[in-house]
């Protein structure tokens, strides 16, 4: 079989722009709108949305990899890179401070130029606890980089890159691509989601590095985003990634069998723009959540603000079922007589929407107060 990189057009990708017209324009649609809304936004409110929207980055693009790591490292490192912490904060788990690391870089350098060193630098804050990983080079093992799945003697190949010793040519032309194509390079490319897909395909083709490939061609996404957009972009890509890995590796192997790309082009715009979309959904939650904070905050008891912060921790899904009795008393472990008190007073207050009645009876928090 022979892959993209194999072919007599590599690396000249070619689509079809009207299977993303849409999407682009509802993208550039909807950027106006989160610019306009994190304009007039309380500073406190851009910036929970920023580490809530950090966070999901960091933990997903790990998790799409088969990593978990300690969300409450994650946080605190990111807390601690942006230097809002008064003291910083301990951090045991050293692959989430690197990662966070990589976040706050990739956000304070994104209209720079690329380069190599940057790549490497990139590299050793993700992997350089793992043992056997040499972090900050390119790969140079013989053996094929391959993308395998199945049990031992059921190995199903998905994708074999180009050799290693092709890889720091093949890695001069990508930079030099990346580039050309950002704003007032030679090859600009206007669209930000248009260049951001390109990036991640191009790169995960030459799968450059021994480990560490797929959470690099994200941070390429996203810094392509920002550089085109000119400004840090604030979503996370790989939450929608994540929700759905099926799709993106079977997107992903398919436009590697090929350099004509217009359904790769027309699956990462649309989860760019999905993406997009969330932030504004998060951005809005935080904003009415702080307004909720500011009418209600002096007229709760201790039980009642553990309870509310329980349900505002769940974001803006909404807490599952709603909230009733017997979770109140299960949080708050107090009795029965108390928790119906307690629940009746935040109705009356209008913190709280009732649904159903009876034994039955749910309570929904009121943010649109």
């Amino acid at each position: 079989m022979r892959y993209n990189w194999q072919q007599k057009d590599w690396p000249h990708f070619t689509f079809d722009p009207a299977n993303a017209e849409d999407l682009l324009f509802a993208f550039a649609e909807e950027t106006g709108h989160i610019s306009g809304m994190l304009k007039a936004a309380p500073e406190n409110v851009k910036m929970e949305t920023l580490i809530n929207t950090m966070v999901a980055e960091a933990i997903k693009t790990s998790e799409i990899e088969g990593e978990y790591l300690s969300r409450q490292d994650v946080v605190s490192s990111i807390r601690n890179n942006l230097g809002i912490n008064h003291s910083p904060e301990l951090i045991k788990d050293k692959k989430a401070q690197g990662l966070a690391r990589l976040m706050i870089d990739v956000r304070d350098t994104y209209a720079d130029l690329l380069t190599e060193k940057k790549l490497f630098d990139w590299h050793e804050m993700l992997l350089k606890e793992n043992q056997g990983i040499n972090a900050g080079a390119w790969r140079k093992d013989a053996a094929p980089m391959q993308v395998v799945s199945g049990s031992i003697g059921k190995e199903k190949i998905h994708f074999e890159a180009p050799p290693s010793d092709r890889v720091p040519q093949e890695m001069e032309s990508f930079i030099r691509w990346f580039n050309d194509t950002a704003p007032g390079g030679p090859a600009e490319i206007k669209k930000a989601p248009l260049r951001s897909a390109i990036a991640h395909l191009y790169f995960e083709s030459i799968h450059p590095f021994e480990d560490g490939n797929g959470r690099i061609g994200r941070v390429l996404a996203e810094k392509a985003l920002s550089q085109t957009l000119g400004r840090p972009v604030m979503l996370s890509l790989s939450r929608k990634i994540e929700a759905d890995r099926k799709s993106y590796y079977q997107a992903l192997e398919t436009a590697q069998r090929s350099n004509q790309i217009s359904d790769w082009v027309g699956y990462f715009v649309r989860t760019i723009f999905e993406a997009q979309i969330e932030t504004k959904d998060i951005l809005t939650f935080t904003l009415k959540k702080t307004l909720f904070y500011d009418r209600f905050k002096t007229r709760l008891n201790d039980r009642q603000s553990k309870v509310i912060e329980k349900m505002l921790e769940a974001g803006p899904a909404g807490f599952e079922g709603g909230m009733s009795a017997k979770k109140y008393i299960s949080i708050t472990k107090t009795s029965k007589p108390t928790a119906t008190r307690d629940l009746q007073t935040l109705a009356e207050l209008g913190v709280f929407i009732t649904e159903g009645g009876g034994r039955s009876t749910k309570y929904v928090l009121n943010l649109e107060t």
